[in-house]
């Protein structure tokens, strides 16, 4: 059974991203099913060759995956790990020593230039390089040294739903197998992920209240702070709002004297140590008089001004993102529509987009 999400769209806009949300719990399924054994075992080559660090290279949708990866790699391996500037090889040219180093390029369509140049640079230096694609006949796959596919399914939309959290769980999956563990947590998901999905009637009441916003902070901690900047991204692609993602530490630092009791925050808050973290920054915006928007816990949302309770208990920590995404991603379907615009086919937008 899969999620219906929306039942009768014909032939209205945001028809295909609908839709493509709505394969979610299947193609989380499929991963765990079909893509695990692989991925174990393309996981145990590489902790065989003990890297001493991590290099993530993405751009876009794929860079929020990334930083997810990063924080389960520095938290469940306690393994160095950082985001690659492409340009310091793609533009300058520059030859860093990368023996002993995992060089990990997250792609949807493996085709952007530069994440192949700086994949094959990488190569070159001595690094063992993983691409990370739903295309396993792509550029990017050919270059590298190792390759995972996410295995779901062609993406038609523009704005990327289901190959995001392909992605996640696909480098859960790899990070956990890096550890020697099995992935258990994850066995939970694709029913969860149908039961948010099918929460669509709640979701559109919800997106009223921000048709005519002119701008939204986003706002986490911790593991959820990726979900925070693919949100945002979601947002500003689709309904053209701009939509700011902060680390709940960063947002205190200078940026929160903007919030005001007219402009939303969106919070998400992960049920676990970075829901602790961002206690007190949830605290100042209550007293600031926010709009404040949570996604997570049922307390939380309790405690806010609107918001959207997660099904977090027995989910771990470190797998939560894939479904604190699930409902922001309606809400930047619904947000759009109510706005009278296609999230189908954002303006300017290619599918695959190609830089150098």
């Amino acid at each position: 059974m899969s999620a219906t999400y929306p039942a009768d769209e014909g032939e209205l806009p945001g028809r295909i991203m609908s839709g493509e949300m709505a394969e979610q719990p299947a193609m989380l399924r499929r991963v765990l099913d079909e893509g695990a054994p692989v991925i174990r075992a393309v996981a145990a080559e590489i902790a065989a060759r003990k890297p001493r660090f991590v290099l993530l290279t993405a751009r876009g949708t794929s860079d929020n995956a990334a930083l997810y990866a990063k924080y389960l790699m520095e938290i469940r391996l306690g393994l160095p790990c950082g985001l690659a500037s492409m340009s310091t090889t793609t533009a300058y040219g520059a030859k860093p020593d990368l023996r002993d180093v995992l060089v990990v390029t997250v792609s949807q369509s493996g085709g952007s230039p530069d994440l192949v140049a700086s994949t094959r640079a990488a190569r070159e230096a001595g690094a063992v390089t993983l691409a990370v694609t739903n295309n396993p006949d792509s550029p990017l796959a050919a270059v590298s040294e190792y390759h995972i596919d996410i295995l779901a399914g062609p993406e038609k939309a523009l704005p990327a739903t289901k190959t995001y959290t392909a992605s996640l769980l696909s480098l859960y999956l790899f990070v956990e197998g890096l550890r020697g563990g099995d992935g258990a947590a994850a066995a939970i998901l694709p029913e969860l992920a149908e039961a948010v999905l099918d929460r669509k009637s709640e979701v559109k009441a919800l997106a009223s209240r921000y048709r005519f916003a002119e701008r939204m902070v986003i706002t986490s901690r911790g593991y959820g702070y990726p979900t925070a900047k693919e949100a945002a991204l979601k947002l500003m692609e689709t309904s053209y709002i701009p939509a700011l993602s902060y680390s709940g530490a960063d947002l205190l630092h200078g940026p929160l004297a903007m919030v005001d009791n007219i402009s939303p925050v969106i919070a998400v808050v992960t049920e676990g140590r970075g829901g602790e973290a961002l206690q007190p920054v949830l605290d100042r915006l209550r007293g600031r008089g926010a709009d404040l928007f949570v996604v997570g816990p049922k307390a939380q949302v309790e405690a806010a001004s609107a918001g959207f309770v997660l099904p977090t208990a027995g989910v771990a920590e470190e797998v939560q993102p894939i479904l604190e995404i699930l409902p922001l991603q309606m809400l930047a379907y619904e947000v759009t529509i109510a706005r009278g615009q296609d999230p189908d086919a954002p303006r300017a937008l290619a599918k695959v987009t190609e830089t150098h």
